[in-house]
């Protein structure tokens, strides 16, 4: 029975959509509220028990890695200081027991190549594969959802949930069949279709436990528009010789790739954020609005 012990976080994209913000500084550090995305898609893993964290990275990264690295000065100054929460809240960014790896994709070749840069540290194990633009908020955690499912069925699946038939052309869409409430056998899936094209409104978003198999294929997809390699194109390949389930996760799920869900996931998390929920909630009802629209 294999465990799922190792997540790839796809951190090389340049973040372009976040002009100027994003000039120096990762799209993965933006912050929601107090932590930046990446954490949030780190202690998603963490929760899920997986131990490994591979990060693709690429150029102008190095926030990343200082992030999850020992702060020794400023810890040193809290301590001199007193400030023990603080001292904390920066100690436990990442557990002690947790290994943090990164491996530099030397070109941005599409979310399918960086996850094959990940195979020599993978190699043939089943692992994860994390999205930090996807913030998803679920209790337990997405990934710990899937890795549950993964015991029970040892094969790949994918996370999905339900989009505005107009919206199929932002994502990879499968055809499936119902096993459970939750769960989907899934039989094709396509990239980006047209709205009349889509075989159906179940999207695929930024979650994914994938078996080893995927590097086989992936190492094999022609590069396709712009000369990338797709995700997608790998798990079509690896779904004819093994089998594929899509999840519908218990969770809300923040494109925080965009500005407008990068907002909500503010308003959302502030809501819940014990520190500042009750004055934020006050504020959003004076402006004439209230957190439940959110």
């Amino acid at each position: 029975m294999k465990q799922i012990t190792k997540a790839v976080f796809p951190v090389a994209g340049m973040g372009s959509r976040f002009l100027p913000a994003t000039k120096a500084s990762p799209k993965e550090m933006m912050p929601v509220v107090d932590k930046p995305l990446i954490q949030y898609a780190v202690e998603e893993a963490v929760a899920a028990g997986i131990t490994d964290m591979v990060f693709i990275t690429g150029r102008n990264k190095r926030a990343i890695e200082d992030h999850f690295d020992k702060a020794y000065e400023l810890e040193a100054e809290l301590a001199a200081n007193n400030k023990d929460k603080l001292l904390s809240l920066v100690q436990e960014v990442i557990p002690s027991h947790i290994n943090c790896i990164y491996i530099r994709q030397s070109e941005p070749l599409g979310l399918g190549h960086a996850v094959l840069c990940a195979k020599p540290v993978v190699q043939d194990e089943p692992f994860a594969v994390i999205l930090a633009d996807d913030l998803i908020d679920g209790e337990p955690p997405i990934i710990k959802q899937m890795a549950e499912i993964f015991r029970q069925y040892q094969c790949s699946i994918l996370g999905v949930q339900e989009v505005p038939r107009e919206l199929t052309y932002q994502y990879g869409i499968v055809r499936s069949t119902p096993l459970t409430d939750d769960l989907e056998q899934v039989s094709a899936i396509v990239e980006k279709p047209k709205p009349a094209d889509a075989p159906s409104t179940l999207a695929v978003v930024g979650r994914y436990i994938l078996t080893p198999r995927i590097f086989h294929h992936l190492a094999k997809v022609q590069a396709g528009a712009g000369g990338e390699i797709q995700l997608t194109d790998g798990i079509a390949a690896l779904m004819q010789e093994e089998r594929m389930l899509a999840y519908r996760f218990k969770g809300t799920r923040y494109d925080c790739g965009s500005k407008l869900g990068y907002l909500k996931a503010m308003v959302a998390l502030g809501l819940k954020h014990p520190e500042v929920c009750d004055e934020f909630a006050a504020y959003l009802n004076s402006l004439g609005q209230t957190g439940s629209r959110h």
